[in-house]
């Protein structure tokens, strides 16, 4: 089964925490499926650690560092899986 939907878009969902990857979902991806999803968690991460906010704001940094967290975390189980499973990133 092929990513419902833009690749990035679901990115930004997992940033947000309305998707979570765990190993039993990441079954139903191809390898390329899988790159593909890699590549635009690396995009998304990218842009959020671009966003500039200002010190005084603790709620929007607090907001950006959980984005980055998840982000880390998904792409930390992405790797392992793909290891795993000796497909190559």
């Amino acid at each position: 089964m092929g990513i419902a939907g833009n690749p990035k878009s679901l990115a930004m969902d997992i940033a947000d925490g309305f998707v979570a990857l765990s190993p039993s979902g990441l079954k139903r991806y191809s390898p390329s499926d899988l790159k593909t999803i890699h590549s635009n968690l690396n995009l998304v991460l990218r842009e959020v650690r671009g966003e500039v906010i200002p010190p005084e704001d603790l709620m929007a940094i607090k907001k950006k560092n959980l984005r980055i967290q998840r982000i880390n975390q998904a792409l930390l189980m992405l790797s392992n899986y793909c290891r795993q499973q000796k497909i190559p990133l």
